[in-house]
């Protein structure tokens, strides 16, 4: 997501931080902001737009040569991205500066709080709740190391901090709970990054950070502690990356990198999500409990990857909300002439907000009187401010043009969706929605388990070299994924690849079956309808034709060996979660064996991010 950097030695703190931030450009940011202790006060700028920006702002307005400081660029989560809202932020009294990553999950009772005593808050964000409340913690005689560590104990979420005091011009303080954050040791200076590209220049040893821990930075030393004060020693590591490897944090490709940060993300895109009695709350539900109850039919529009998390959707809803539900490629929603009301929810996912097909769709959906909720990971896009309510999807950015992490996250958000119409609509139990969503917070765990074993997908990848056709197979929800799986080979191999539903293998696809055939199959997990049994006759029925086979199945599923030339174990899930775990194997596979074609896996020919144009 964001970039941080921090600073305190003997170099222009200014040219650090910039340059430092500059490196970070890579991770995607809507604004960009630095802030300098000197001679009692803080000296900041920040400007939304890209860092040329905030460089052309302190070419005209001279910041002072001070050498601590600290920079932010922005991916916005809590409000738009404008000046106002990017950061640093500073207290009441703009003794404290403080920029940060993460979402504050609490803050809008803590913010409450804070006007209750006249403190004026002036940005949206969730941040400058922090900046006021280290502020009160330095200006009752706390240094800011201790400040940090009472804040933090007052905080829910995930979050890295890191914040300067006006009146302590001689060390930077972070502090972090599952964000990244990483610390640069130099001689006679210290460096705080999201990632070590930030400082790579300067230094190449690093320490790295355990949760629940606060860092404080001066020219001469770095001290670890966690959130209660007691000292914790830090893991050191030296750093012999290039530059290019550190931005992808050691790995080859930054689609590799996303596709190993999926864990991280789901686990963002689930913050924030439960009041304090455990009931759902979605980012901006503008629309009203009642509206949602006269909802009586949903079509969901999306394209590409989004389009199969839209069908993975249809099974969520349906199953959990009891609504009838679409799922139509926005290319083609409004040139059928649809049939749209009042009592229609229009659900348009995509990644960038800017897609111009499913743009041009919800207009004419508004048009028509439906109610429009976007799915997308890019605050204060188009399609965002164009719709009647927002999931957003927190993944950060997606420099890989074929999406791993944003597909995931969309999920997360379908989900959530689905729970939340069960919710007001009173389609299930508070405890059964309680257990779903439990349910989804065990999902990065069982993430880092299927990335545990990368290796054996590798090697079934190099393995398949030189296939010019490759097919896949699902049923119900692993069905869309087999989709997906062969949309990520055709991006990336540049292969014939199809996904198909295992219950119309017989009518027609199964004359694509030959001798040697790769065929990768999603295998349900076991339940109380039939879905298992039938989705093994289908991979019995290719295998017995020479097709080579591929499962995708619940370990411990021992039916499954008999009719598999390879398996891959996946963790036992429910049948509708299995989408999150099963695409995590062919997301490897597709950039393994692309990687091992030689082709650029980050961007592939002909592909662009984002489709701007019908």
């Amino acid at each position: 997501m964001c970039g941080i950097v921090g600073y305190v030695g003997h170099r222009s703190a200014q040219d650090v931080v910039v340059e430092g931030l500059r490196r970070l450009e890579y991770r995607g940011y809507d604004s960009a902001g630095i802030a300098l202790v000197d001679a009692g006060r803080i000296e900041w700028r920040k400007r939304a737009g890209k860092l040329a920006n905030l460089e052309k702002e302190i070419s005209e307005e001279p910041l002072p040569g001070t050498t601590i400081g600290i920079g932010h660029t922005r991916w916005a989560t809590h409000g738009a991205p404008n000046d106002r809202n990017a950061h640093p932020h500073l207290g009441h009294e703009r003794r404290v500066a403080v920029v940060h990553n993460g979402i504050i999950e609490n803050f809008d009772d803590l913010r409450a709080r804070l006007e209750d005593d006249d403190h004026q808050l002036v940005s949206e964000t969730d941040t400058e709740v922090a900046a006021h409340l280290l502020e009160l913690q330095v200006a009752s005689g706390e240094d800011l190391t201790t400040a940090m560590q009472r804040v933090c104990q007052m905080l829910e979420g995930a979050f890295t901090l890191v914040a300067v005091d006006a009146e302590d011009p001689d060390r930077v303080v972070a502090a972090r709970r599952n964000s990244p954050l990483v610390v640069g040791v130099g001689e006679g200076e210290n460096f705080l990054g999201s990632d070590v590209a930030a400082f790579i220049e300067h230094t190449r040893e690093a320490l790295e950070l355990g949760q629940d821990q606060v860092v404080t930075i001066t020219r001469d030393g770095v001290s670890v502690t966690d959130f209660s004060g007691r000292e914790v020693e830090a893991k050191a590591y030296h750093v012999d990356w290039d530059l290019s490897a550190a931005e992808k944090d050691g790995h080859d490709w930054f689609m590799r990198k996303e596709i190993f940060e999926q864990p991280h993300a789901v686990a963002d895109s689930l913050l924030g999500r439960r009041t304090r009695t455990g009931e759902l709350q979605l980012d901006e539900m503008r629309l009203s409990d009642q509206e949602l109850r006269d909802i009586d039919k949903i079509i969901i529009i999306a394209a590409g990857t989004s389009f199969y998390a839209g069908m993975v959707a249809k099974y969520a809803i349906e199953h959990w909300c009891r609504i009838p539900v679409e799922v139509e490629l926005s290319s083609e929603f409004r040139y059928r002439d649809p049939i749209l009301d009042y009592s229609t929810l229009v659900v348009a996912i995509s990644q960038s907000g800017e897609t111009a097909d499913t743009l041009q769709a919800i207009r004419h959906a508004r048009l028509q009187r439906s109610k429009v909720l976007a799915i997308c990971n890019t605050n204060g896009s188009t399609i965002p401010r164009e719709s009647d309510a927002v999931i957003y999807t927190h993944a950060g950015p997606e420099i890989g043009v074929a999406s791993t992490k944003g597909f995931v996250t969309q999920l997360v958000a379908c989900y959530l969706l689905a729970l939340y119409l069960a919710q007001v609509k009173g389609t299930r139990f508070g405890d059964e929605i309680a257990d779903v969503v439990h349910q989804l917070e065990a999902i990065p765990g069982h993430m880092e388990t299927v990335l545990g074993r990368a290796e054996e997908v590798y090697e079934l990848a190099r393995d398949h070299v030189g296939e010019r056709t490759v097919l896949f197979l699902g049923r119900h929800a692993g069905y869309p994924i087999a989709l997906e799986g062969a949309l990520k080979l055709k991006e990336l191999g540049y292969i014939h690849a199809e996904g198909f539903a295992g219950g119309e293998l017989k009518h027609g696809p199964i004359a694509l079956i030959e001798e040697g055939l790769p065929v990768l199959c999603v295998v349900p997990p076991k339940g109380r309808d039939q879905l298992h049994g039938k989705m093994l006759s289908a991979i019995q029925e290719v295998r017995a034709r020479g097709a080579r086979t591929i499962c995708l199945a619940e370990e411990g599923d021992r039916s499954v060996t008999s009719v598999a030339d390879t398996v891959i174990e996946l963790p036992k899930v429910p049948v509708l979660l299995q989408p999150l775990l099963a695409v995590v194997p062919l997301q490897l596979f597709a950039c393994e064996l692309a990687t091992a074609m030689g082709h650029d896996v980050d961007q592939p020919r002909n592909l662009a991010k984002s489709v701007t144009v019908e």
